[in-house]
């Protein structure tokens, strides 16, 4: 038997629906796109949704229209995905990486605060695993400061804070649909806000800066004659992307059942087990249980984190890193010179953290082979 990390959990809904859509011939961008972007509003309840071609341009735009200037900085927790904060080099500003709490793996507060300069504009949070983060404080200190929120979503759907979902509560909300994300859409990604000055100028720059409608210019309703208004991006979503969406979409709820049971058996096999240290949980928030980030524990096993990763391979099961910092990464660190002393706990964090497989279509028998495999690995290498 062998597990990968992950696999989308994809159904005759999806075939159906991208099959209805290629018979359709409008392949690109069109009403595909606008219906999800209508159900995906619906479903998170903000005002404006803008489908894009993936999440690094929604939180590309989304820095955009802010008017993120060459010298500006943003603040971003260092344990992340490179996109959060290679799209502020994009605006020639400067991602400014903070640590993280090493409980929840989310951005440290107290960091946020001490990094914030004349310079800085906004910060990123970003919603690890697709647990919440502190969003009240952030909020707080955004507003004490004039600072912009924009929010990393992309492990976070559907997901909420003290009651409100993930989609509405920051200046705007950047969601991922890559291929091993809660949606899976392949490729895609979704900025929601409650500006719509800001959604009109995002759907204006998504194609090419060209004016509004200028979709439709082959249809029989639409108009041969656009203007460009602004220097723009090729980042719009296509109706191929959107179908398997919506069917995706349409099935969230299933699938986020599955995923947080699966962290429940996870919770319940290793929780209060010298070896292993589960991820971090909070009562005023709901996670989306997109990963299953353990923690091993070198105070009690003989083997390191990638020694742990090399055996459970060997024995059937895929699994990963979220993330190698990107204080660690040659980038960041020529660019910005960043070093691992400025970052403790991401550091603490990064030496123990392996994610386990964590999908919808996990049988109940492959649940348990993950569990039994990792207590027997943690048993036969305790020091």
């Amino acid at each position: 038997m062998y597990i990968p990390f992950h696999k989308p959990f994809i159904t005759e809904d999806e075939v159906s629906g991208l099959l209805d859509t290629v018979r359709s011939g409008w392949l690109t961008m069109g009403p595909k796109t606008f219906e999800f972007e209508r159900e995906f509003s619906n479903y998170v309840g903000s005002g404006h949704a803008v489908a894009l071609n993936s999440g690094t341009s929604a939180l590309h735009l989304s820095l955009k229209v802010i008017d993120l200037e060459a010298g500006d900085e943003v603040i971003v927790p260092t344990m992340t995905f490179t996109a959060t904060a290679e799209v502020v080099c994009y605006c020639n500003a400067k991602p400014v990486l903070v640590d993280i709490d090493r409980t929840t793996g989310n951005i440290d507060i107290s960091a946020i605060e001490k990094a914030i300069t004349p310079r800085t504009r906004a910060i990123i949070p970003v919603h690890y695993g697709g647990l919440p983060c502190d969003m009240d404080q952030i909020l707080d200190i955004a507003e004490a400061n004039k600072l912009f929120v924009i929010e990393d979503a992309a492990h976070s759907l559907p997901a909420s804070y003290k009651g409100k979902p993930i989609g509405t509560i920051g200046d705007s909300t950047c969601f991922s649909f890559y291929a091993t994300k809660p949606l899976a859409a392949g490729e895609g990604g979704m900025v929601m806000t409650e500006n719509e000055e800001w959604a009109e100028r995002m759907r204006m720059l998504r194609l090419h800066g060209i004016s509004k409608d200028a979709w439709k210019r082959y249809s029989n309703g639409g108009s041969w004659y656009y203007e460009v208004l602004e220097a723009g991006y090729k980042y719009n979503m296509t109706d191929i992307q959107a179908s398997i969406g919506i069917s995706q979409l349409r099935k969230l709820d299933h699938m986020w059942e599955r995923r947080k049971q699966i962290a429940g058996f996870y919770n319940q096999a290793f929780s209060d087990y010298g070896p292993l240290i589960t991820p971090g949980t909070s009562s005023d928030r709901v996670s989306s249980y997109h990963l299953y980030a353990l923690k091993i524990n070198p105070d009690v096993l003989n083997i390191d984190r990638a020694e742990f990763i090399e055996i459970l391979k060997e024995r059937g099961i895929g699994t990963s890193v979220h993330f190698i910092p990107l204080h660690r990464h040659p980038f960041y660190q020529n660019a910005f010179s960043y070093g691992v002393e400025n970052f403790p706990e991401a550091e603490w964090v990064y030496e123990r953290l392996v994610s386990l497989p964590i999908y919808p279509g996990m049988s109940e028998i492959e649940v348990e082979f993950v569990i039994q495999t990792v207590t027997d690995v943690c048993e036969k290498h305790r020091k």
